[in-house]
């Protein structure tokens, strides 16, 4: 398990880091059956693009379903995890001076087959996403699984970029306003907590 320390130090040289064993197997069998039960009791939703007045439901970019979380968490296993993230913010805003107020996420369930196309998280018209955060959920997921994370590492059309399994109990953190990434088909469901680390305005 990598400590905080380290996640800060990848951070603060490359913007992005991949921190395998954020949680623990327990947790991550706790909140990937939580998802499964949630989306088979249908409170998961169509997943949007845009913000605001622009947001929209876009097959041809988005293809997956989320559930957003509540602040504190309304089982044990999100306030567990939400008190992690909780103590990562604490140590990112000592370590870099982030400035880091708040964190927001939900479940993401992609079906066999669905994607997300090239993006960049920090919105146009509102620059309070800071750092993305994507932990991903998925027991005994193998190299033949697909549903990679395709992370460009400079905003221009020919950038380079690297491909990170979608491993059960991974963080990837990365600059929200630097990265352009995408989500690549799976053959089987592929679930994840993605959420944002927010300044204050």
């Amino acid at each position: 398990m990598e400590t905080f320390d380290g996640i800060s130090d990848r951070l603060a040289s490359q913007g992005w880091v991949a921190a395998p064993d954020f949680i623990d197997g327990g947790m991550v069998r706790a909140l990937g059956e939580e998802s499964v039960r949630l989306a088979a009791h249908g409170a998961f939703h169509d997943a949007a693009i845009g913000s605001g007045a622009q947001q929209r439901v876009a097959e041809d970019v988005r293809a997956d379903q989320i559930l957003w979380l509540e602040a504190g968490g309304s089982s044990e296993s999100q306030r567990q995890c939400l008190g992690r993230f909780e103590a990562l913010r604490l140590q990112l805003n000592r370590d870099l001076q982030l400035g880091l107020f708040e964190f927001e996420c939900h479940f993401a369930r992609y079906a066999p087959g669905a994607f997300y196309r090239k993006h960049l998280d920090q919105f146009s018209r509102d620059s309070r996403r800071l750092l993305s955060a994507i932990l991903y959920l998925n027991a005994g997921w193998g190299a033949g699984d697909g549903g990679e994370l395709r992370l460009y590492l400079e905003r221009k059309p020919d950038a380079a970029s690297v491909d990170i399994q979608p491993a059960g109990g991974t963080l990837v953190l990365f600059l929200s306003e630097r990265f352009p990434h995408e989500v690549l088909p799976a053959t089987r469901e592929r679930l994840s907590l993605t959420g944002w680390f927010k300044s204050r305005a």
